[in-house]
């Protein structure tokens, strides 16, 4: 199980950094990649990459070093509202071929934070 888990929130990681990546340091591609970021103020796109950026390390970082390991599963579950809250923006905007992105980071999040509790 805790390989699982491991395998998961790398994966996880690895979503939350490049999209983190995409939406503070290449906000210029990301208009290309993504038409909802014309459609936003672009603080509010730089924002929400931050903190994808941060719940990539908060997956990580605390049950990997154990420092403060109970803040794993909380940033699992803080991610899974990130995630919902994008899911919802893009059925208000009927975008629903970019849901199953959002479906599958939710239920990976739901795992993890479940299964480090």
């Amino acid at each position: 199980m805790n390989v699982m888990l491991w395998i998961v929130q790398i994966i996880l990681a690895a979503g939350f950094v490049y999209s983190g990546w995409m939406k503070t340091i290449r906000i210029e591609s990301s208009t290309k990649t993504w038409a909802w970021v014309n459609d936003v103020p672009k603080s509010l796109v730089v924002l929400i990459g931050i903190a994808e950026l941060l719940g990539a390390l908060g997956i990580v970082l605390p049950w990997a070093l154990n420092i403060a390991p109970v803040l794993t599963p909380i940033t699992a579950i803080a991610l899974a509202v990130v995630a919902l809250l994008g899911m919802l923006f893009h059925i208000s905007r009927k975008e629903y071929r970019e849901i199953g992105v959002n479906i599958f980071f939710i239920v990976l999040t739901l795992i993890v934070a479940f299964g480090r509790l």
